[in-house]
This record gives C-alpha cells, sequence and structure tokens, in this order.
C-alpha cells in the first residue's frame, strides 16, 4: 500500500513540529523558572532562618541569661527594669521558674557552646525541687519569695496550671541531662495532679486547689468576675503541653490516656467550632458565657469571656504537637481543627495593614461578625503567631504562599515593634498602639522568654529543615 501525503497533511505535520518544539521550548522554561522560584524560596528561608536564629541568641537569650540565675538564692530572678536592670520584686511563680528551667534546657541543646544553659537549668531544677515544692502535702508552692520562703498563712492554694509548667520544665531538664531525680519529680507531679486535679467524672482538671490538693468549689457568693471553681482553657491547654513534654521521656500509659483526653477535650469541647477556644466553664463543661448580656456587662466581664486570638493560635500548634507526639496516623480532625483556628485569628484578629495579632475580640449580637474589644498587641501572641503561620505554611502548600506571606508580615512587626534592639529583650505590648511600653519593665512573674524562645527556635527550625510537626 503505498501512502500519500498531501501538501496539507505535510503542513499539518510541520506545524505540528513546530508546535511540540515550542511546546517543549516553553516547558523547559517553566521548568527552569519554577526551579529557580523555588531556589529563591529556599535561599529566602535560610536567610529570614538566619536572620531570627541571629535575634534569638544576641536579642533574647543574651540579655537575659546568665544575668537571670539568682546566683545567691538560686533559681532566677523575676523583676527587671526596660534596660534590664535587675528590678526590686524578686518574688518567685511557679510557672516563671519552671519555664526559665525549659527555656534553659532546650538552649543548652540548641547551643551546646554556651555552657551556662545547662548550670542555669541545673540550678533552677534544685530551686524547684528544694524551695517551691511541698513537702508535707506535695504539689507545687504558686509563689515563694526570692529566697524561697513560703508565704505564712493559711491561705496558700495552689494550681493546676502551675504544677503543669512544672512537669513541663523538669521534663525538658531530664531530656538535656538524664538526671533520675528531675523524672522522678516530674512523675511525682503527674501523680499529685491525678489524685488530687483530676475530674474521674466529667473529665479534665480543676484548676484552683488548697495546699492540701482539695479542688476549691466556686462559693455562692463569689463575685461574678471571679474565675474560682471555673475549668478553664488557659490550664487545660498547657496541662497538655505538659503531658506532651513529660510522655516524651515517660511514655506511661495513663500519661497517654490523659494526654488523648486533654487532647479530644480541647479539641471537641473547648474549642467552639467558629475557630475559637471558650475560655472558661463550669465543671460539667457548661461554658460561662454573657453573650446574651448588655455591652456594659460584657466589658466587665471581659475576663471571662472574650476571643483570645493569642490563645488560639498557641492552640493550634499544641494540639498539632500532642497528636504528633501520640503517633496518632492521619489526624486530619486535628489538623483541620489548627488549621481553622489560626484562620479564624487571622480573618478576625489580624491587623492587615502592620501585622500582628490584636489582643480580643467578641461576637456582639449587634455587631455583624466579630468585634475587636482591645485592639492591643501582647508580645506573647505575636511569638505564637510566628510559630503557627510557619507551621501551617509547612502543612497546607497549597496555601503556602498565603500563610508564609504573613509569616513575613508577622517577623517584620515583631522587628519593628517588639524587639527592643538598643537594651535588647522584647517589649511587653506592642509599640505600634502602646509606646509607653518601651519603658516599661522587661521581666516580671508573668513575662519572661518562654513564648518568644519557642516560637523563635520552632520558626528557625522549620525555615531550615521543614516540618517539624507530622500528621
Amino acid at each position: 500500500m503505498q501512502i500519500t501525503f498531501s501538501p496539507k497533511a505535510i503542513h499539518m505535520r510541520h506545524f505540528s513540529s513546530v508546535s511540540q518544539g515550542f511546546v517543549s521550548i516553553f516547558v523547559m522554561c517553566l521548568l527552569i523558572s519554577c526551579n529557580n522560584q523555588d531556589e529563591q524560596l529556599r535561599e529566602l528561608k535560610l536567610s529570614l532562618a538566619a536572620e531570627i536564629d541571629s535575634s534569638l541568641q544576641y536579642e533574647l537569650l543574651d540579655p537575659w541569661y546568665p544575668k537571670a540565675v539568682d546566683e545567691v538564692y538560686g533559681g532566677f530572678f523575676s523583676s527587671f527594669t526596660h534596660d534590664f536592670t535587675i528590678g526590686e520584686n524578686q518574688d518567685k511563680m511557679i510557672v516563671t521558674q519552671a519555664r526559665h528551667v525549659w527555656v534553659n534546657s532546650k538552649a543548652a541543646e540548641k547551643y551546646p557552646d554556651s555552657s551556662y544553659f545547662e548550670s542555669g537549668a541545673e540550678q533552677g531544677f534544685q530551686f524547684l525541687q528544694n524551695k517551691m515544692w511541698d513537702e508535707q502535702y506535695g504539689g507545687f508552692y504558686t509563689m515563694v519569695d526570692r529566697e524561697g520562703n513560703v508565704p505564712v498563712g493559711n491561705s496558700i492554694q495552689k494550681t493546676s496550671y502551675g504544677n503543669a509548667f512544672a512537669i513541663y520544665g523538669l521534663a525538658a531538664y531530664y531530656n538535656l541531662t538524664g538526671d533520675e531525680a528531675a523524672l522522678d519529680l516530674a512523675k511525682e507531679t503527674f501523680r499529685w495532679l491525678e489524685e488530687n486535679s483530676h475530674d474521674p467524672e466529667y473529665l479534665g482538671y480543676f484548676q484552683h486547689l488548697e495546699r492540701d490538693g482539695t479542688p476549691i468549689p466556686r462559693p455562692e457568693n463569689a463575685p461574678s468576675t471571679s474565675d474560682i471553681g471555673y475549668k478553664d482553657q488557659n490550664s487545660s491547654i498547657h496541662l497538655l503541653e505538659a503531658f506532651s513534654e513529660l510522655y516524651q521521656v515517660w511514655p506511661d500509659e495513663l500519661v497517654r490516656e490523659r494526654l488523648e483526653e486533654m487532647l479530644y477535650l480541647i479539641r471537641d469541647t473547648i474549642r467552639d467550632e467558629r475557630g475559637f477556644l471558650v475560655l472558661f466553664f463550669q465543671p460539667d463543661w457548661t461554658p460561662v458565657s454573657f453573650q446574651d448580656s448588655s455591652r456594659e456587662v460584657i466589658m466587665r466581664h471581659r475576663f471571662l469571656d472574650h476571643v483570645s486570638f493569642g490563645h488560639d493560635v498557641e492552640t493550634a500548634f499544641l494540639m498539632m504537637e500532642a497528636s504528633h507526639i501520640l503517633g496518632l496516623e492521619n489526624d486530619t480532625t486535628t489538623l483541620q481543627a489548627a488549621k481553622g483556628m489560626v484562620d479564624h485569628a487571622l480573618n478576625y484578629g489580624w491587623d492587615k495593614i502592620n501585622g500582628g495579632l490584636y489582643d480580643e475580640g467578641y461576637y456582639l449580637e449587634e455587631d455583624e461578625g466579630l468585634t475587636i474589644i482591645a485592639n492591643t498587641k501582647n508580645w506573647w501572641a505575636q511569638a505564637e503567631a510566628l510559630n503557627s503561620l510557619l507551621l501551617m505554611t509547612q502543612h497546607f502548600p497549597e496555601d503556602e504562599m498565603n500563610y508564609f506571606a504573613k509569616f513575613q508580615k508577622q517577623w517584620d512587626y515583631v522587628k519593628r515593634y517588639l524587639i527592643d534592639h538598643e537594651n535588647g529583650g522584647w517589649y511587653e505590648q506592642g509599640i505600634d498602639k502602646q509606646a509607653e511600653y518601651k519603658t516599661r519593665p522587661k521581666g516580671h512573674i508573668w513575662k519572661g522568654t518562654y513564648h518568644n524562645y519557642r516560637g523563635m527556635a520552632n520558626s528557625v527550625q522549620m525555615l531550615r529543615e521543614g516540618k517539624i510537626v507530622e500528621i
């Protein structure tokens, strides 16, 4: 059979060949362009990692340590002025002291050439063990004076929140050193909470405890603005965090059970389906809400009932971390819940002009959508936002540029409005909203280095290595 080609067929064949050539060249150029873009993005991430790591070392850790170590009485100084002069009030709270132990333990692993981190963590552990643990009733005191003396009187109370941070710091210190005494104390603290604070009926933990561990019920005459007797999201998320740290060094079955319990409780009960955490609850997990009250009543009770964007982005990370540590494969429920919390914060609590998360919002009935009721920007929420924004970048590549762009904007906000490039440390509030914080204390019992360190250290690791939490 003879096959013939018409001039048209020959022309079309030639055109097809040429077209394929053009397509091949186009695809090649596109691939080169994509490869160049990928390389540029990788270089940008490495550049950001170096910048953040430098700030972490020289603008956060160096001003604090070893200056914060109390060489006379042990533990860490609580109070610093704006220029890092040691302040007057040096009472020591379990939360701050344990957080310093955690930071020094983690920094000793990250920067092994700086020997004072491990020695700081060690003397911090000794202070917890010898001065803040209640030898008579167990559990950690909430507050002691600089020397480690416990307040005199019958008003000594303890919290699950404070004891959670003790576990958190002790577990990190044990992971660093292998000191069995630290692990033993962490175990004892967990068992003390299990015996006294854990609610076997409704699950979760009671926050307010007498010295002997007895949960404090809500008095009938308690002021409506008081949180006494309520369960709460804040102690719950930090118990989750503490059990995550503890389970990694002590894979006990009961610890695992409580870690799972707290993860599901936070994700499925404390988290509102709209994407934020309810703050306070009755013991049976009925939300404390003033939604149906007047605006004046709502504002008077804002401590108990508002949207806290900082806690939401922080908890997104803590839930994903817990799921990862538990080894829950393909846990899309937790992943989507975490994404929803970050997205809600970005949609309603994000300053689209300067960056940064606002402090408080509320769903007021007379307003459409969520209303910002406190447009200030505290330091710890901004640090947690760095962490969670980059985590979302890693887990949702289809939205990578959206999250990554906001991460870059957030870091720019931190550099411009929170980091004191002259004296070191971070201001307590963003000075775009509250310039007076330039001369406010850099440290007190509620402000140390824990949020900043975690947000920055995790960001550096993700920028350099990729995901730190797999689900």
